[in-house]
């Protein structure tokens, strides 16, 4: 949850509610082979990143997409000075990265974790955020390493210490986000990719 927010909580659960729809790409991809989640991933990320493309940089798609989604545009995205991608292409490309470079198991925990756990930090922390660190809550970051912890529980076959490095790495993203010089990376991406690497660091090195 930033700073400076301007959505309301009510806008903040419709963004949240699409955010955790994308819970279906893993449950999905565990039934699946590989190359048939390639083959559904590369055109759905093809679509979103030539949405995001156009509407920075053609008027007719970004008067659009600001009349259809405006409501639950943080204030960074309603800079039309700067272009941006939105969270959903993040999540998208997170999805497809995942599947691409990492095993099944340890990409299908990581991704949950960004759908179900980033959503409950944002909904826990704009609704019960008291002690501030930063731009965070501590009420939300417990909230996203609870639900981590019981993410990890439940996927089946996921050894308990690489899920629960997992689950402490992707808290930390998530509390203090990515920043490469002013360049901050979205959470929806950094968030998954961190903790699957870690999570393949630890399976290679400890077990």
């Amino acid at each position: 949850m930033e700073a400076i927010d301007r959505l309301e909580l009510r806008y903040e659960v419709a963004r949240k509610a699409i955010h955790l729809s994308s819970l279906s790409i893993p449950v999905i991809y565990w039934f699946i082979s590989r190359e048939l989640a390639l083959l559904l991933l590369v055109p759905l990320f093809s679509g979103f990143f030539l949405i995001d493309l156009l509407k920075n940089f053609f008027e007719p798609v970004s008067r659009w997409y600001h009349k259809t989604f405006g409501s639950m545009l943080r204030t960074h995205e309603l800079e039309g000075n700067k272009a941006y991608l939105n969270g959903a292409t993040h999540i998208v490309m997170a999805a497809l990265l995942l599947v691409l470079f990492f095993p099944k198991i340890i990409a299908v925990t990581a991704f949950t974790m960004v759908a179900v756990s980033d959503t409950l930090a944002a909904i826990i922390g704009k609704t019960f955020g008291k002690h501030r660190f930063g731009q965070k809550s501590l009420e939300g970051s417990g909230a996203f390493f609870l639900s981590a912890l019981c993410i990890v529980a439940v996927v089946p076959g996921l050894n308990l210490f690489v899920g629960v490095a997992m689950a402490i790495t992707a808290t930390i993203t998530e509390a203090f986000m990515v920043r490469i010089g002013d360049f901050k990376i979205d959470d929806n991406l950094a968030i998954p990719l961190v903790s699957a690497t870690v999570g393949v660091l630890c399976t290679l090195l400890f077990l």
